[in-house]
């Protein structure tokens, strides 16, 4: 459980350093970047060997249906993450959509997920959104949505979500458990 936690502790400092320590990221100049990649890359790396090293410890039995939810969710948390915020007209005034959709992943994730290592997984996951959003809310106040692009480029992203969501829940299936019933 030691490695996960401190998986999700690099994976917020890595997002949240540039907010947090804005002169000493900008005196790192580009090598910063990769300073932040690295610490990023190194806690999703910690965040799997723990995950897949803790003991499962039963917390609470999802019901089956919820596979089905997680599902949608993930599609919308797929959509949101895609380029449809920006040259979509669905989500173009939407200050936070990147976000809003890996809470989305997070949620669809503690529903069908019982055990404690998921809880804390998704949950530490969970929880970056709303501080990301405010320590970005606090750095730059002043936001203007962009031009609202054409509901044809929104159909164009859903599409590809789909598409998207049948690959990585094939490839979820080949690693772990299938994210689909039957």
């Amino acid at each position: 459980m030691a490695l996960l936690v401190l998986g999700i502790l690099l994976w917020w400092g890595g997002h949240m350093f540039k907010r947090l320590a804005p002169d000493a990221r900008a005196s790192l100049g580009d090598k910063g970047k990769g300073i932040t990649a690295l610490a990023i890359v190194a806690g999703i790396v910690l965040m799997v060997i723990g995950y897949r090293a803790t003991d499962f410890i039963y917390v609470w039995a999802p019901p089956s249906f919820m596979v089905h939810i997680n599902n949608l969710l993930v599609l919308i948390a797929i959509y949101m993450m895609s380029p449809a915020p920006k040259k979509g007209a669905l989500l173009s005034g939407m200050r936070h959509p990147m976000l809003t959709g890996f809470a989305l992943w997070a949620i669809a994730h503690l529903l069908v997920n019982g055990d404690l290592a998921s809880i804390v997984l998704f949950g530490g996951l969970l929880l970056y959104v709303p501080v990301q959003m405010m320590l970005i809310n606090r750095a730059e106040p002043q936001w203007t949505p962009g031009p609202k692009g054409s509901i044809a480029k929104d159909g164009m992203f859903f599409v590809a979500s789909i598409v998207l969501l049948a690959v990585i829940g094939y490839i979820h299936g080949l690693i772990g458990p299938t994210p689909f019933p039957g």
